[in-house]
Formats: C-alpha cells, structure tokens, sequence
C-alpha cells in the first residue's frame, strides 16, 4: 500500500502542477541546466547494517545511471576492509569517493583541536590526525578522494590549507560558516559547495511528505533556470536507513568521549521502515530524473562547471584599469564579464603592476591567503614618498612569492599599514599609472574595510557550534577570526554556460 501511495501521489503532483512530460517546447529549447550534487556522509563504523544500507544506495544509483559522491570517514573504510565487505567498496568504487575526517565523532573533533591554533601549526595538526584517513581511503577505493566536508559542524579554515596540500579541489558540506549569497564561491581556493540556497532532502520518515518534497524541487529548478541555471545539493547519510538515532549521538554527545569497548549501538529502524525509508528516495531521484535540463554531477565535475576563468585569463591594459577603478575602502571580491577575482587576487595583481611587471606577464597562477597574523589598527592616514611606496611594492612582491597569502602588516619603511589600506592606495597609483601619470611625490594610506569579511559567520554557538558532538559552552572565537582574514580569498563560482 506505501509503494503504491507514493508513486500515485507523484504522478499526480505532476499533473497538477502541469510538470508531467513532456515538457513544453520553452522549456525543453532552454539553454539553462540545473546540477544536482548528490552525496553521501558514509560514517557510520558501527552497525553492520550500515555497510548493507550503503550498498544498497550505490547499487540502486548504478542502475539509474546515477553517480553519487559518497564521503567515506577513514575508519569507516577500514572497517569495510576488516569486515571484508569487498561487495560494499566495488559498489561504491563505481560512484565518485569523498573524504569525511579520520575517525568522525571521536573527541576531539576538528573545530576542537584547530580553535586552539593559528594557520600553519592547524594545517599541519590537521594532516597529522586527518590525513592518515584520506591515504587509507585511497588506499582501499584505489581513488583519491576528490573532496573533504567536516563531521557534524566541527568546521575549521585551517581544513582548507591541508585540501590543498593533497590537491583536493572542493569542500562539499552543509554549513553555516562560510555563505557567499547562497551560492557556490571560491574560499581559499577551493571550491566552496556549502552554504546553498537549494540545499534539499525528502523526508525519509514521513512518505506521507514525498509530494511536498518533489514540489520544492521542482519550484527550485524554476527558479535556478530562470536564474541561467545552477546547483542543487542532496545529501544522505546510509545509516539513516537503518537506524533511529545517529551512531555518534548515542555514544559521543557533549564531549564524551567513551573508550571503545563501552560504545554502544544506536536502535534500529525495522525491516518494514528502512524498506519505506529507501522507497522514498528511490521515488524521489526518479522524480528528479524526469527533468530533460537536470543532471547529476560528481563534485570533481562541479569544478569543471564551476572552473575558476581568472587563472586562464591573460589581462589586458583594459582589465587591470578596470581592475584597479573598481578598489575602493571596502575591500572585497570582484565580479567582470566572465571571471571573478579574490581581494588577495587583487592585491597580487596590482602590487605586480606597480612593483613593474610588465602587462603580458600578469596572471592569476594561484589564490594567495589572506593573512595569518594580527593586522594592526589604523585610525589615522599615513603619508609616504614615491620612492618609499616603490621600495614596499617590491618588498610586497616577494613576499607573495615566498609566503603565497597577503601580509599581516605592509611596511612603508618604519611605518606598519593594514593591507586593505595598502590595495586602496595600491590601486589609485595602478590608475595613475595606466594613464600615464607618474607616481606622486606625495601618497596617502587611508584607512580601509576588508568588507568581504561579513561573508564569514562571527563565532556564535548556536548558528555554528551546535553538533550534539560539542561539550557545553564551546566557543572558537579565534578561529573565526582567523576565518574572517581568509575572506581575502573569498569570491563567486561562476557557472560556465558553454558546458
């Protein structure tokens, strides 16, 4: 009778809403494509059930000609390995395979240990408890993982730096840290699929619920063709199907953090309600199937259809004119015809022309980070020469190639200046220059705004740190903080409409 149910309501949802195919001519000549980014928080190393749930998943995806991403936490693919579920890790070798931490929920997790510390000594700490899980996944799924999302809401900047260092291009989660508009951007390089507008689920509880959940589907892929198209991001977790409560609730909350041999198994979901549970995804990916503009992707095509056109551009006198007019005292992100620049990738850019590097010769090879020390405060203007200025223009190129992120302080000889003051004043010399003008004998440092750091939560405990993992009263001030400088890096992904 369920089955039956959810399939009538379905079919009847499209009718009514006047979506059933086909679809009207307008819609089916669109040039517009909506992306559907569908993956799999794979976590659970405790129930055996949660191996088969995952195996189920993936096989029933196969079928439909549907690739998954599926973000395998390290202990969870050792224990497929120890189990021997050789059945479990070819199906899921099929899909495309993510990482999700080391260990997950054990104490303590990643926000924990990085809200302790700066950039580098993070990223190194980070690749110290983390990586060993991305090198057993590749190990075992004989693949790379192709993108890192952290375990609950325990988010940490410094995760982006180790990202790197593996060549892992994007961070695909749900969160509230980081949020460009509600849409996808660019954060210290990597491709930020996080914070979206269109972040969607049925309800595998309720198949009652299905319909409501096919109708804002449908009502989000309106709206992102009428925008030229867009992403919608999926996620499950496999052990949803089979359990009643999560694994790490159950064992972790608060701050626990039991040794192994007191761990305990969450409750299950009976045969009838994990049996319902797949019957209302099964029946919602197939509704979304229905849509002719609809793909599934993978997230390593997302950077494909998301690539960064900046680091393929070689700028004109034009580009960098217009580069330098659209710097003010708010500092932040630029958006032109087809690419979108960092304020870091500003800064670089500029300080290159003014340090007299030829035009030809300017390109975005890489997005320096923002800075990692403590910016000093600026109240008042401050006044230096043109030879002085020139001096600090080299100096700071160098430091961009040595360091790859934005200084903490620029030095004017024995005078400190924020960088976002410097770039202001950076940028009104580039247009002097462009237009033929000699530098001033006179230049003035005004104080500026790194405004592109509102993008960027403050520390707030319920917005970000409310993970039933977290002991009471955690609080990561300075991790924000160090976040917020890494708003440098911050900008949109802008989806390339010839793919």
């Amino acid at each position: 009778m369920a089955r039956r149910g959810i399939r009538r309501g379905g079919f009847w949802l499209l009718v009514l809403l006047g979506w059933a195919l086909p679809l009207s001519a307008s819609a089916a000549e669109s040039t517009a494509k909506v992306y559907v980014i569908l993956w799999f928080d794979t976590e659970d190393y405790l129930l055996p059930a949660s191996d088969d749930a995952a195996l189920h998943l993936a096989k029933f995806l196969s079928g439909e000609d549907v690739r998954a991403t599926f973000k395998v936490v390290g202990e969870k693919a050792r224990t497929l390995e120890r189990r021997q579920r050789a059945d479990v890790i070819t199906a899921l070798k099929k899909h495309e395979i993510g990482f999700h931490s080391n260990y997950h929920s054990t104490q303590p997790s990643p926000a924990m240990y990085l809200s302790q510390l700066g950039w580098d000594e993070g990223v190194r700490e980070f690749d110290r408890r983390e990586g060993p899980g991305r090198a057993d996944i590749e190990r075992i799924f004989g693949q790379a993982p192709t993108c890192y999302g952290q375990p609950g809401s325990s988010w940490g900047p410094q995760s982006y730096g180790a990202m790197s260092q593996w060549g892992m291009r994007v961070y695909l989660d749900a969160g509230n840290h980081v949020n460009l508009n509600d849409r996808p951007c660019y954060y210290c390089g990597v491709l930020n699929l996080y914070k979206l507008a269109y972040t969607l689920r049925a309800d595998l509880n309720h198949p009652q619920e299905l319909a409501r959940a096919q109708e804002r589907f449908a009502q989000a892929r309106k709206e992102l063709l009428a925008e030229g198209g867009g992403v919608v991001s999926i996620f499950y977790h496999p052990c949803e199907f089979v359990h009643k409560q999560f694994w790490d609730g159950v064992n972790f909350s608060r701050g626990a953090n039991p040794p192994r041999e007191k761990w305990k198994e969450p409750p299950a979901k009976s045969t009838e309600e994990t049996r319902s549970s797949y019957q209302v995804f099964e029946e919602y990916i197939r509704f979304i199937k229905r849509f002719p503009e609809v793909h599934f992707i993978t997230a390593s095509e997302a950077t494909k259809l998301y690539r960064d056109r900046a680091r393929e551009r070689r700028f004109s006198v034009d580009d960098v004119r217009a580069i330098a007019k659209a710097v003010g005292e708010e500092v932040g992100f630029q958006t032109h015809s087809d690419y979108a620049l960092s304020a870091s990738e500003v800064f670089a850019l500029l300080n290159a022309y003014v340090a007299e590097r030829p035009i030809d010769k300017l390109t975005v090879k890489n997005t320096p980070l923002g800075p990692t020390g403590r910016v000093p405060l600026m109240t008042e203007t401050v006044t230096t020469d043109a030879s002085q200025f020139q001096r600090t223009c080299r100096d700071v190129a160098d430091y961009l190639d040595k360091h790859g992120r934005i200084p903490t302080v620029v030095w004017l000889g024995s005078r400190p200046v924020p960088p976002e003051a410097y770039l202001a004043a950076l940028a009104r010399i580039a247009q002097r220059q462009l237009n033929g003008e000699a530098m001033p004998d006179s230049i003035e440092i005004k104080p500026a705004k790194l405004a592109a750091a509102q993008y960027v939560s403050n520390d707030d405990p319920q917005k970000l740190w409310g993970w039933v993992i977290f002991p009471p009263g955690f609080r990561a001030p300075a991790l924000m903080d160090l976040a917020k400088k890494q708003a440098w890096t911050l900008k949109p992904a802008l989806l390339s409409k010839s793919d």
